[in-house]
């Protein structure tokens, strides 16, 4: 499942399920046409609960990742990406902190945060820090 809405902060992303790489590649030209006309910067939610990321073949993760990029350079600011698992959780803050990305990514994991779209949209909108 892959979905793109526009937000009051920007968008939300959601990438769920098992992805093809067609579905990956069709959700791109989605995200191309979302941002004409987009602001000149904003935040991004990323729902990534019910991806099964172990079912992906590298291309598909490298489509996801070059999807997002075109968000980064189209003026995304911000970007708080849900979890559901205190483990992916932990990997992926540990990934943005080795690469520097963390100061404007953050990580919840909504099996333990049950208001995680609220902290994720605090972050989004006034940067308050989830983590805190």
């Amino acid at each position: 499942m892959l979905r793109i809405t526009k937000e009051r902060f920007g968008f939300g992303l959601v990438f769920g399920e098992s992805i093809s790489l067609d579905e990956m590649k069709q959700w791109r030209q989605e995200a191309v046409r979302a941002l004409v006309g987009a602001p000149h910067s904003f935040g991004v939610l990323i729902d990534m609960r019910t991806l099964r990321g172990n079912d992906l073949d590298p291309e598909t993760q490298e489509e996801i990742a070059d999807g997002i990029q075109l968000f980064k350079r189209a003026g995304m600011l911000y970007s708080c990406i849900i979890l559901d698992s205190v483990a992916a959780t932990a990997q992926y803050k540990r990934r943005a902190r080795e690469s520097r990305g963390y100061s404007h990514e953050r990580y919840i994991n909504a099996t333990v945060e049950p208001r995680w779209r609220i902290k994720a949209v605090e972050w989004l909108e006034k940067q308050i820090d989830p983590d805190l």
